[in-house]
C-alpha cells in the first residue's frame, strides 16, 4: 500500500491534537470550537486498503483513525472501531484481508472517545454475539453514548450511539481466544478508563515479539491539570500511567492514531518489502512516551502545579 501523501499532514493535525500543543509559559489552549473539529473529523474518515502488520495482526482502520484485527484460529478480536461511518469501511477491510466479520468474537478499544468508539454499535449489530469489552470507567462513558465524558470539545461533537458493554476488564485481565491473549493494562488520562493492550507476536526466527497497543496519554486542548471538577484525579493518573507504560516490554507498538506511531514512515517500508521487522521500534516507543510526559510536565509547570516525583 502506498501511504497517501496527504496523510502526512492529516496526522500532523492529530498531532496537535492530541499534545495540547501550546508555547511553554503561554495560556492554555482553547477548547477546539464546533467547525474545527468537525473539520478534523472528517479528514479523519477517508479510507486506506487494510493490510497485515506482523504476525496475525491486521490495520483494518481510517486514514487518521486506526482499527486492529487480531486473528485466530476460533475467531478474531477488533481493537477500535473508529466513527460510525468508518464501520463498514471496517467490514469491508476484513472481507478483503480474506476474513469473515462473523468471526469477530470480542470487540475492544483503546479509549472511549467517539474517533475510536463511535463504530462500536454498528459493528456490535453486523456481528451478532460479538462482546464488547472495556475497563470499568470507559464502560460508562461507552453505555452514556459519550455523554459521562470530560473531554472539552463541543457537546454535539463527542456524541455516539450507546452501547452495552459485556465484560469489564480490569488491570491486569486477559482476553483468551484461539490461543492469543491480550492483556489489558489501565492507563488512565486520556480518558478515566483508558486502556493499553499488549501481545506477543511470533517472528520469523521463531523468537516473539512483545507488541503493545497504546491507548494514548495525551491532553487535549482545554483540558486542566489543576482542579479539574470533571476529573479532579487526572494529574495524578498520568503520571502513575507513565510510570506503568514505561515498565511495559516493548519491541513494536501501535496507536490510537497513525502518526503516534510513525505509520506512514513504517507502512512505506512494509511496501518496500522490509517485512514486520520494519515494525520494530522500541527506541520509537521510549520517545513517544517522553513526548507525552514532557507535554504533561510543561503543562503542570504552566498550572503551577508542583510536579509528581
Amino acid at each position: 500500500m502506498r501511504v497517501p501523501r496527504l496523510l502526512t499532514s492529516l496526522w500532523l493535525v492529530a498531532g496537535l491534537c492530541a499534545s495540547g500543543a501550546w508555547a511553554q509559559g503561554s495560556a492554555l489552549p482553547a477548547p477546539l470550537s464546533v467547525a474545527v473539529v468537525n473539520r478534523m473529523f472528517d479528514a479523519w474518515k477517508a479510507p486506506v486498503p487494510p493490510r497485515q502488520l506482523a504476525g496475525n495482526v491486521y490495520y483494518v482502520g481510517a486514514i487518521g483513525v486506526s482499527s486492529y484485527l487480531i486473528t485466530t484460529p476460533e475467531g478474531h478480536i477488533l481493537l477500535d472501531t473508529g466513527f460510525a461511518e468508518t464501520a463498514p469501511l471496517i467490514l469491508r477491510g476484513v472481507e478483503q484481508l480474506g476474513f469473515k466479520p462473523a468471526d469477530i468474537r470480542f470487540i475492544l478499544s483503546s479509549h472511549a472517545h467517539i474517533d475510536h468508539v463511535g463504530g462500536h454499535a454498528l459493528l456490535k449489530q453486523a456481528v451478532s454475539g460479538a462482546q464488547v469489552v472495556a475497563s470499568a470507567a470507559d464502560a460508562r462513558v461507552l453505555e452514556s453514548g459519550g455523554t459521562d465524558d470530560f473531554i472539552p470539545f463541543p457537546r454535539e461533537t463527542i456524541l455516539y450511539t450507546p452501547v452495552k458493554v459485556d465484560r469489564i476488564v480490569a488491570d491486569g485481565d486477559r482476553i483468551a481466544l484461539g490461543g492469543v491473549e491480550l492483556t489489558a493494562h489501565l492507563t488512565p488520562g486520556h480518558t478515566r478508563g483508558a486502556t493499553t493492550w499488549t501481545m506477543q507476536v511470533a517472528n520469523a526466527s521463531g523468537r516473539f515479539w512483545d507488541v503493545v497497543f497504546f491507548s494514548s496519554a495525551s491532553i487535549n486542548p482545554g483540558t486542566r491539570l489543576w482542579r479539574n471538577p470533571l476529573y479532579p484525579e487526572i494529574a495524578d493518573d498520568l503520571a502513575a500511567t507513565f510510570a506503568r507504560l514505561r515498565a511495559l516490554p516493548c519491541d513494536i507498538f501501535f496507536a490510537p492514531h497513525g502518526g503516534q506511531f510513525a505509520m506512514a514512515d513504517k507502512f512505506a517500508r512494509l511496501d518496500r518489502g522490509e517485512g514486520a521487522e520494519a515494525l520494530v521500534d522500541p527506541v520509537g516507543w521510549r520517545k513517544l512516551l517522553a513526548a507525552a510526559e514532557k507535554a504533561y510536565r510543561d503543562q503542570l509547570a504552566t498550572e503551577q502545579i508542583p510536579s509528581p516525583p
